[in-house]
């Protein structure tokens, strides 16, 4: 008696969930009827509907035994939806919309021939205006849009991720292709810890043709990579700000878009406004579609959650006083992230490194002040600059920071740590020293040696020492590294070209400090050692010597 009280209401709840599963399945077959009689005839669908599936043969379609997946984020760019018990969603229709999967923590997504994460559909059934580089083709609606993922690699609860954070790679042709290969991914293929990789822009320079080369060489790196749109991404000869980016969405997905990893939430921002026929030809700022998707997106967060925003153009104007991000729209994103307590901003585009720590001057409300890392180019200056014997430029930057890449390590408890690393350099230098190499022995002391701290910010503690004496501290100084304008005065004063293209012209750094060298010591070689505090890896050293010669009159 008691085994059939039990089992009864189970049975009747079996025979209710078929029942309703059979009127779900009658629906959905009914809503997908009508998106494929919009597609056919080449219309904006009213309605995207579609599952979230686990694929778990990973084949790559949906087979009878694989379960939809409930509590995953889908987007269209603007609205957002959570699938439902069953896996499935439903997003309103938009004309020449890429609808995409929010990658959840637990799973990953299937990977494309070409290399690159595959989370994203485009539904452009009578396809894009023609542009040169090709834009998005035409393509036949699905009846319904279903996303298939994977199960993630499991790590113990404790794993920090570990990424990869390439700002500029900025080819303009295979030969920078090659440069980009050599310098910075060779170095680091098979020996690396990283699980995901970010580009922040400017993939390439101008030239779209490449990304299929820039892909295959990113690709040996083995890991999901995520793609930020550039300024020099755009489709030139496309007619408004929203048509710029077709031939860029071709071949990497939504250009604004969110990713999930157990300690941290990504949101990438195409954060190029484009203007065609004006000047400038464009400048940084957001759409009110984007702002839609952040608010949707953002509300499902746990506001202690790490939030993780990349953008080309940054949030910060470099040069005070020349609004190069429209103010309205930070401030607007800041308001939306004012009330999430972990939130860190990653930008690039200016070909500099810097750290930016927003506060109410420039829009930011929250309890402590907002940090952005600008990181550095990988290409440098432009892949500009004499060859060494490997045939690859110098490329350091106009603030006389090396070429590089940067680290980005993530807790779970959302704490992060940043590095940067100096492309194909032993010991991971962190300081750039310039000093002269002789001295007047009894000279006035003017002459000083400079340590361009890469990571630099203007509370960094840098001090200098003479032959293993005392620490003194350094002065930090805005001015050009002194080794970047030796380098403009050997292009200048050179009777031939030095390199394909010369190295910039040297600008001010954020972060270079200076300290007078002695020169009332005994004649000959004096060691001169540096150390900076680094707030994530604590001391970093290094040294170089000058020698004090005498002189007579």
């Amino acid at each position: 008696m008691t085994q059939r009280v039990v089992w009864l209401p189970l049975v009747v709840l079996s025979l209710l969930a078929i029942a309703d599963a059979s009127a779900s399945s009658r629906a959905e077959d009914a809503t997908a009827a009508t998106q494929a009689a919009a597609a056919a005839t080449g219309q904006a669908l009213a309605e995207v509907t579609g599952v979230i599936y686990l694929d778990a043969n990973g084949n790559g379609r949906r087979d009878p035994h694989e379960q939809g997946l409930a509590g995953v984020k889908v987007s269209n760019g603007r609205d957002v939806a959570v699938s439902d018990a069953r896996g499935g969603y439903r997003l309103p229709g938009r004309e020449r919309a890429t609808v995409f999967v929010i990658k959840p923590p637990a799973y990953a997504v299937p990977t494309g021939a070409d290399g690159l994460p595959r989370f994203w559909q485009h539904l452009f059934p009578q396809g894009s205006p023609a542009l040169k580089y090709g834009g998005i083709p035409a393509a036949a609606v699905p009846a319904q849009v279903d996303f298939g993922l994977l199960p993630a690699v499991r790590r113990g609860s404790g794993a920090s991720l570990e990424m990869l954070v390439f700002g500029d790679p900025q080819p303009k042709t295979r030969t920078d292709v090659d440069y980009y290969a050599r310098d910075i991914v060779a170095p680091l293929v098979g020996r690396h810890g990283a699980r995901l990789g970010l580009s922040v822009g400017d993939i390439v320079n101008d030239d779209l043709s490449l990304y299929p080369a820039m892909n295959q060489v990113t690709a040996k790196l083995g890991v999901p990579w995520l793609h930020v749109a550039g300024n020099h991404d755009l489709d030139f000869d496309a007619q408004a700000d929203e048509d710029s980016l077709l031939s860029f969405r071709n071949v990497y997905g939504p250009d604004t878009y969110a990713w999930e990893e157990p300690q941290a939430s990504f949101v990438v921002l195409d954060d190029v406004v484009y203007r065609p026929g004006q000047k400038p030809a464009y400048f940084g700022g957001l759409r009110e579609e984007q702002f839609d998707f952040l608010r949707q997106y953002l509300a499902t967060l746990p506001k202690e959650r790490r939030v993780v925003i990349a953008a080309h153009i940054p949030f910060f104007d470099p040069l005070p006083g020349v609004e190069t991000f429209r103010r309205a729209d930070r401030e607007r994103l800041f308001t939306l992230l004012r009330e999430h307590t972990q939130v860190l901003l990653i930008s690039a585009h200016t070909h500099n490194q810097r750290h930016y720590r927003h506060g109410a001057d420039t829009g930011w409300q929250g309890a402590q002040p907002l940090h952005e890392y600008n990181v550095g180019a990988t290409c440098g200056a432009f892949w500009s600059g004499v060859k060494d014997a490997q045939g690859i430029p110098d490329t350091t930057m106009s603030d006389g920071t090396p070429n590089g890449y940067a680290w980005l390590t993530i807790q779970p408890d959302g704490d992060y740590a940043l590095r940067y690393h100096v492309a194909r350099a032993a010991g991971d230098p962190a300081i750039g020293l310039h000093a002269p190499k002789v001295l007047r022995q009894g000279a006035y002391p003017a002459y000083g040696v400079y340590a361009n701290v890469y990571m630099g910010e203007a509370d960094t503690r840098v001090e200098y020492r003479i032959d293993g004496g005392e620490w003194k501290p350094m002065r930090r100084v805005l001015q050009a590294d002194p080794a970047l304008l030796a380098e403009n005065i050997a292009d200048d004063t050179a009777i031939a070209l030095r390199g394909y293209d010369r190295s910039p012209e040297a600008d001010t750094s954020t972060h270079l400090w200076r300290g007078a060298l002695p020169t009332d010591l005994a004649a000959g070689e004096h060691r001169i050692d540096v150390r900076a505090f680094d707030r994530w890896r604590g001391e970093q050293a290094t040294s170089t010597t000058y020698r004090l010669q005498q002189a007579a009159e």
